[in-house]
């Protein structure tokens, strides 16, 4: 299995169990509702982004409709995130 710094596990009555898929840089995925594909509407947007920092840390970040909820950081050599404060 590759390795991506960003996993999607996507739980749906379309699978019979979970499906997941790996993303590198960032991952956006535009929810629609509505009653079919060609009529919908766009409901919302969600972003997952990964960064390298300078010093080798790594930091998370989700957005939704292009406004930061959650950020977490990944020291460098370490196992556990430290959730920050959403700037």
């Amino acid at each position: 299995m590759k390795q991506y710094p960003i996993w999607n596990i996507v739980t749906s009555c379309i699978y019979k169990g979970n499906k997941s898929y790996g993303v590198r840089e960032h991952g956006e995925v535009e929810v629609r509702v509505g009653t079919s594909s060609r009529n919908s509407h766009i409901f919302l947007k969600h972003k997952t982004t990964h960064k390298i920092l300078e010093n080798g840390d790594r930091e998370y970040r989700f957005y939704v409709d292009d406004e930061l909820i959650k950020r977490a950081l990944l020291p460098k050599g370490k196992k556990e995130a430290h959730f920050l404060e959403a700037k």
